[in-house]
């Protein structure tokens, strides 16, 4: 049995992490530290955890306390991650960190976008990026991994068959690559109390955000795209805060440079994506209700032949796939464990 602990368990990422661990069939969560509901129940914070009885948060966790355990998840701020993982490491255990301290191969980006200095480099450069559709291999071994988050891995996963198609036979104008990407509100977090975030601001209302290559999460997509590529990219990203409370559907553009045949791409795509359980190539167009609750992501293409465009849709769950999930997925292969274990549950219809 894994023996799990959750640090900063009370925000939307950490309570889906209890959730899905409670239900998991080889975790056991022994610890789960919350300042906000210190000494309280977990059904405090998350109610629909209330058949878990008697677990509590605790105030604070330090290494010592985290002693035995072979999981810890840090779902805390940004920069706080990095003061707290060498001695989780030191302690023996393996980290998967929620935030962005861990995500960046370079962390002068880390430095521009995110308050800084980043405060251990030396782990940054050794962590794992925690895409398993990308990286499963480096996982496997992993002692730190860095999760990725929900406009991220959508985006990425979207892309990712594509700029590896042009690394081998170039095909797209590698500077026209746009992402349109809408969220539900529990991306923005749980404790974001600004009035945009109010509902009578937030319902029937859909507006752009960080736009013009200012969003925190345009550096991260394009590392790994241009490693994928093998050349750098930069990429156009547009966010948007939709009125529901979860899921992420982007819709990626790119120009061709030559004639592509729209089925073949598709089964370049399926090809691409063959052996990942939780990647779902679709005929029809996906809305993010068919990912609701799960760890699946889905996308499909079309292709344009008047302006030469090819499109790819793709959603998921941002605190499925897009975060607590991709976790859980990150814990199963780094623990040895098939990586669908406890994570195969459909989505609710309609």
């Amino acid at each position: 049995m894994i023996r799990a602990a959750v640090l900063g368990a009370s925000g939307y990422g950490g309570g889906e992490l209890l959730r899905l661990l409670s239900a998991h069939p080889e975790a056991d969560v022994v610890l789960a530290a919350s300042r906000t509901y210190a000494d309280r129940p977990w059904t405090a914070a998350f109610p629909g955890l209330a058949e878990e009885g008697g677990l509590r948060f605790r105030a604070e966790a330090t290494a010592a306390d985290c002693l035995g355990c072979d999981i810890v998840f840090l779902a805390r701020d940004n920069g706080v991650a990095m003061r707290e993982a060498p001695a989780l490491l030191d302690a023996g255990c393996k980290v998967i960190d929620l935030s962005a301290d861990f995500r960046f191969r370079d962390v002068a980006e880390y430095n521009r976008y995110y308050p800084g200095p980043h405060t251990a480099p030396d782990l940054a450069r050794s962590a794992v990026y925690g895409l398993p559709e990308l990286h499963r291999s480096e996982i496997v071994d992993a002692r730190l991994v860095g999760n990725p988050g929900c406009y991220t891995t959508t985006s990425i996963l979207a892309l990712s068959p594509l700029m590896d198609l042009h690394r081998r036979d170039p095909l797209i104008d590698i500077g026209s690559v746009i992402i349109d990407a809408k969220s539900g509100l529990s991306g923005v977090g749980r404790s974001r109390f600004t009035l945009a975030n109010h509902f009578p601001e937030a319902n029937e209302n859909v507006r752009a955000y960080n736009i013009a290559g200012s969003h925190r999460h345009t550096p991260e997509i394009e590392q790994e795209l241009s490693a994928l590529a093998g050349q750098p990219i930069a990429i156009s990203f547009s966010p948007h805060v939709v009125p529901m409370t979860r899921g992420i559907l982007a819709t990626c553009y790119a120009t061709l440079t030559r004639t592509v045949d729209e089925n073949e791409l598709m089964d370049a795509y399926r090809a691409y994506y063959e052996g990942a359980p939780f990647v779902v190539v679709t005929e029809d167009l996906p809305g993010t209700k068919q990912t609701l609750g799960t760890n699946a992501v889905h996308m499909s293409l079309r292709i344009d032949p008047r302006v030469r465009r090819v499109l790819i849709v793709a959603c998921l769950d941002n605190l499925g796939k897009g975060m607590a999930g991709q976790a859980v997925q990150n814990m199963n292969i780094m623990c040895g464990l098939p990586e669908t274990t406890g994570l195969t549950r459909s989505a609710p219809w309609p």
